[in-house]
């Protein structure tokens, strides 16, 4: 085992010493709480500023993070060049897991946990205490805490307070009650709302002959809870006081089994709690549930199952309640992680027994002849059961939004719109936990604004952070369906996660899993029954949380050549739909952006380009994002030195740039674009950007200039775009210096040269062009009008739909 190198349980630790200054602290600590993951430079900006950064944060971070590389290098040859890395979009510190204290820390309770299970509670005590050593303080409690490290702060103190609790338990079956009751004595003060210590507490005096103590425990557990809260004890507290007042001899002496005492009612199951008050939406699937459970009879299994976060638990709940009336034996709860004793068979006709968490068949098998109606919740479907009724549960749906505003609404009157709401259960996947955690940060960010929270939830990279607040973690509950797969399901899933957002076919899944389609197929049926992948009619789906966990993984798993060689047979299967005329099952424009951006990142230039090429027939309504999509081709072009895609690519950011109006810039762009296509002897490209330049012209009034420009451009093929688009602009330049009849000898070749290039979309526009030709000449003299300049592009002004251009030109829209 490597030595410790990091120590962030406590103050920060670096062997040979950590960085003095407080914000290279603050950078090293967050990294490593996020040890062998990307942390976004968003979420490291939070972190650092959390309430105002400054302008030039951005800048700063990459100036600190230089500095603590250095620190680092300084501190000891053993903190190489690869202990921080750049990767897309932030930063990345690379360590072991026993390097970190938090890993090692995590990993010896893990196996701690195991053991306990395993009923081997020497190694179970032996691993907590070894854990539990590593121990030196709160998270980081020497570095100001902002969201990120404030949530996993609560994750790690949950964290030592379960293997305290686990260590516990394995002590008093190893007969150390006497020994432990000075301890507990300051566990019961330090954790006075935690149960399970003063059960532990209660359980040591006891089986140390002081019975009478062990009872004043629970009275004061009592008092606590009372005063505090305004509860009870639980079923399982009450139940051992119960057992401790009726002198219980099997309570005195340790038992063999894998907990030290059933603390759960005398049998498994408790009471049925009270329904959500903040229970929202599925009105559908609780109507459906509900009438599944109005006619069912003894010995009936229904199931509620569904991805982790989805509600299961809440809607079986609700709809047990709401069918209450046709339970006269009364509504039951059995967990069957709990590991208590079985329920009793059912006292009297009509008894409900809902059985939540559940893993397997196995666990319901025994519980059919007891005579209870069963209400499961479970992530797969447990098909071997005889009868079974299913109903499957997935996010909420968009028409819900309008339910969901009071989970948002905040404190001191602040009011959450339904566009507000719907933005966040958008950015949530629609997935109830992940709204109910949004709306927990709200609740406990009273400065925040519903704008603030949807901006926090934009970039993917920090959006699993945003939604971790407290206990509430919703990456944590979705890795749980992640960490119960083998390891080929997971990887399956991981390389699943290079497709871009929405729904696929087995065939592009195919490629990115390597697998033939029959096997592409039954590899996502596995998945969909392991509730990673949603079967979506003819297509499949990663929900969208599920997803970024997913990217996440193959970033931190998966290695570098693997991922490459991934992401070439994906952007290879999706490059026929991006080429070419649009065809309705072509990819839309940001799964192809969102390629392009992946094929550069694995650095493969020549995809990049032919990736975005297929870019240029969307009208996009985000410039900022279209252009800097076609800046990563361009230097893609560059680097694979491809200069008729350095030519496409500069005419491209040129039409971006007139569109919207910045003429400068489009010219400047149009004449390089020009000198490269006329150096590498494009002739495509020099008509393209021939034909930019004249529509530049016309803009300005100079439609005689722009049909010189034409010329060349409209003796290329009639094959080629070139050759359409100069016909086009020459269309317009007529339109303007002789009216529209002469305009309508240019479209007629349009849409001839259209069909030459089989474009539909090319055609239509033509067709249009005609036909506003022969309403402007029914309607003579109109004051007011607009001239459709490309398909989809219009330009409005004075004087009719196809007036005579002047040097006022009105500005297009789409």
């Amino acid at each position: 085992m490597n030595a410790v190198r990091f120590g962030i349980l406590g103050p920060l630790e670096v062997s040979g010493g950590a960085p003095a200054a407080a914000k290279l602290r603050g950078v090293l600590g967050t990294l490593l709480v996020r040890a062998n993951e990307v942390v976004s430079v968003d979420a490291l900006i939070d972190e650092l500023w959390p309430d105002s950064p400054p302008r030039t944060a951005a800048t700063t971070l990459q100036v600190y993070v230089s500095h603590l590389r250095k620190a680092l290098r300084t501190a000891g040859p053993h903190h190489d060049r690869e202990t921080l890395l750049t990767r897309r979009p932030g930063y990345l510190a690379r360590v072991t897991p026993d390097e970190l204290d938090s890993t090692a820390f995590l990993g010896l309770a893990r196996r701690g946990h195991q053991a306990l299970n395993d009923g081997d509670f020497a190694a179970a005590a032996d691993l907590q205490r070894r854990a539990l050593a590593l121990w030196r303080g709160p998270l980081l409690s020497d570095i100001p805490h902002g969201p990120l490290l404030e949530g996993a702060a609560v994750r790690m103190d949950e964290a030592r307070t379960t293997a305290l609790d686990e260590r516990v338990r394995a002590e008093l079956h190893l007969g150390m009650h006497r020994e432990l009751v000075p301890e507990l004595h300051e566990l019961a003060a330090e954790f006075p709302l935690r149960e399970e210590f003063h059960a532990h507490l209660m359980v040591a005096l006891y089986r140390c002959g002081r019975q009478a103590e062990a009872l004043r425990v629970f009275t004061r557990l009592r008092h606590t809870l009372v005063d505090e809260l305004g509860i009870e004890p639980g079923p399982r507290s009450r139940r051992l006081q119960q057992l401790i007042l009726a002198g219980d001899p099997a309570l005195a002496r340790p038992e063999p089994g894998p907990r030290p005492v059933a603390v759960g009612a005398a049998g498994g199951d408790t009471a049925l709690p009270g329904p959500d008050p903040s229970f929202v939406g599925r009105t559908e699937e609780l109507a459906a549930l509900e009438a599944l459970l109005r006619g069912a009879r003894a010995g009936d299994v229904i199931a509620v199952t569904g991805m982790p976060g989805a509600g299961k638990t809440a809607l079986a709940v609700e709809a047990a309640h709401r069918a209450a009336d046709a339970f006269p034996g009364g509504l039951r709860l059995l967990d069957p992680r709990d590991g208590g004793p079985p329920p009793r068979p059912a006292a009297g006709p009509g008894t409900l027994l809902v059985v939540d968490g559940v893993a397997s068949e196995a666990e319901v098998r025994p519980l059919l002849p007891l005579g209870h109606t069963l209400l499961l919740t479970a992530r797969r479907v447990p098909a071997g059961l005889p009868g079974l009724r299913t109903v499957l549960l997935g996010p909420w749906r968009p028409e819900e939004a309008r339910q969901l505003v009071p989970l948002l609404d905040g404190p001191g009157g602040r009011r959450v719109s339904v566009e507000q709401a719907e933005a966040v259960a958008e950015r949530c996947g629609w997935l109830p936990l992940a709204v109910r955690a949004a709306a927990a940060q709200l609740a406990a960010r009273p400065h925040w604004t519903p704008a603030t929270l949807v901006n926090r939830l934009y970039a993917e990279e920090s959006r699993l952070d945003a939604l971790r607040t407290g206990d509430m973690d919703v990456r944590a509950r979705l890795l749980i369906a992640y960490e119960d797969c083998d390891e080929g399901r997971r990887r399956q899933f991981r390389l699943l996660s290079l497709l871009p957002p929405g729904p696929f076919d087995a065939a592009r899944a195919a490629a990115a899993l390597d697998l033939t389609g029959a096997r592409a197929i039954a590899a996502l049926e596995e998945l969909a029954d392991d509730r990673l992948v949603e079967a979506d009619r003819d297509a499949w789906r990663l929900p969208e949380l599920l997803r970024l966990v997913a990217a996440e993984r193959l970033a931190a798993e998966e290695d570098p050549a693997t991922v490459r060689a991934a992401v070439r047979r994906v952007c290879l299967a999706y490059l026929p739909g991006a080429a070419g005329p649009r065809r309705a099952t072509a990819p839309d424009a940001p799964a192809l952006a969102r390629l392009a951006g992946t094929a550069y990142d694995a650095g493969l230039w020549e995809l990049t380009v032919c990736l975005t090429d297929g870019l240029a027939g969307f009208a996009r309504p985000d410039a900022v994002a279209e252009e800097a999509s076609y800046a990563l081709a361009l230097d893609a072009a560059r680097r694979c030195a491809d200069r008729p895609a350095q030519a496409r690519m500069l005419r491209l950011l040129a039409e971006l740039a007139w569109r919207y109006r910045r003429f400068e810039r489009a010219r400047d762009l149009l004449g390089r674009a020009l000198e490269q296509a006329r150096e590498c002897g494009d002739e495509e490209e020099t008509g393209q950007a021939l034909v930019g330049l004249a529509e530049l012209l016309l803009d300005g009034g100079a439609a005689d200039e722009a049909a010189d420009l034409l010329g060349p451009a409209l003796a290329a093929p009639a094959h080629t775009r070139a050759r359409y688009e100069a016909t086009r602009a020459r269309a317009l330049v007529a339109l303007a210096q002789e009216g529209p009849e002469a305009a309508r000898t240019w479209f007629t070749e349009c849409l001839t040269l259209a069909g030459a290039l089989d474009d539909p979309g090319l055609r239509m526009y033509a067709r249009r062009s005609l036909r506003a030709l022969d309403a402007d000449a029914d309607a003579p003299g109109a004051g007011f009008g607009a001239v459709e300049i490309r398909p989809g592009l219009w330009r409005i002004h004075q004087g009719g739909p196809f007036a005579r251009s002047s040097t006022a030109c009105g500005e297009p829209c789409r």
